[in-house]
């Protein structure tokens, strides 16, 4: 990967402060062994389940099942040097399918992307920690006494799943059609994972991970209801969700924390962090919607 001395890495620190040159080697060689996959297969992800358009060196995406900003944003090529026209061109394309324009991507990728977007009045939401699972790390791990781990099969437990997470992730009370789209995600080659109450069938949280690229997938959408949290669920859905992808051939299992707290619990079950997500968008679309995430 080129242009390697601007990435942006989170790595352990020595006792007194400063980044061991050892860490900071092995961080750097993973984001140049992981990164290129995990933003081909990102675009490989958006391309088999949503409307795309290539709009300059971005690949833009829209979501046609809802106005949740974060199904949809664009990528940009990596090594991408977009000037103002194509960032106006790009904002055209979302604000005609009523979508905030959003990208998602690894900035070390295409690092003279981020100063073009903020010159165009783009403004980042998050930076989040980019995590692998570590090769041989055992997933091993009881599932919290009184709760269970089910695969949706019905359509009454795709929408179950759905309106768990949808719960957690402070959104309002989905329709029947909501388990529409995690179907999908399983007839696609994806998971689902249901966590319910052992003795009653409540739903209380779910998550999934999409089909394989080139032996790559992501681990997403990890939410339990508030009620429910801090008792190691998703934490046990996490693990079970890396074991069946592991199982369906992938070799790079990835995820991103959305939160410190989350950032720890993601290491303490064997991921890595090797460097940085960037989520930026233009203000002017937020009228299109807002969203929220949790995680155990």
């Amino acid at each position: 990967m080129s242009q390697m001395h601007q990435v942006q890495v989170r790595v352990s620190r020595t006792h007194g402060g400063r980044i061991s040159l050892r860490d900071r080697a092995t961080a750097e060689s993973s984001m140049s062994d992981h990164a290129p996959r995990i933003t081909a297969f990102l675009r490989a992800s958006i391309t088999r389940s949503r409307e795309t358009e290539r709009v300059g060196p971005f690949l833009a995406s829209f979501s046609g099942d809802t106005g949740n900003p974060f199904l949809s944003y664009a990528i940009p090529d990596d090594d991408a040097e977009p000037t103002l026209a194509d960032v106006a061109a790009l904002n055209s394309a979302y604000l005609r399918h009523e979508r905030v324009p959003r990208i998602e991507y690894v900035p070390a990728l295409a690092p003279v992307v981020e100063g073009v977007l903020l010159d165009a009045g783009w403004q980042p939401e998050n930076r989040l920690p980019l995590m692998v699972l570590a090769a041989g790390t055992s997933l091993d791990g009881d599932v919290p006494p009184g709760i269970q781990l089910v695969t949706p099969a019905t359509d009454a437990e795709f929408v179950a799943t759905a309106a768990a997470q949808n719960e957690a992730y402070g959104g309002p009370p989905e329709g029947p059609e909501a388990g529409t789209a995690l179907r999908r995600t399983t007839e696609r080659g994806g998971r689902v994972v249901l966590a319910q109450v052992a003795d009653t069938a409540e739903p209380i949280g779910g998550g999934v991970f999409v089909a394989p690229h080139d032996g790559v997938t992501e681990i997403a959408a990890i939410g339990v209801r508030e009620r429910f949290r801090r008792r190691g669920v998703a934490t046990a859905m996490v693990r079970r969700l890396a074991q069946e992808a592991r199982e369906a051939g992938a070799t790079t299992v990835f995820l991103m924390a959305e939160s410190p707290v989350e950032e720890r619990i993601y290491a303490r079950i064997g991921f890595e962090t090797i460097g940085e997500m960037l989520h930026i968008s233009d203000p002017a679309g937020h009228r299109y919607g807002t969203g929220a995430s949790d995680v155990d």
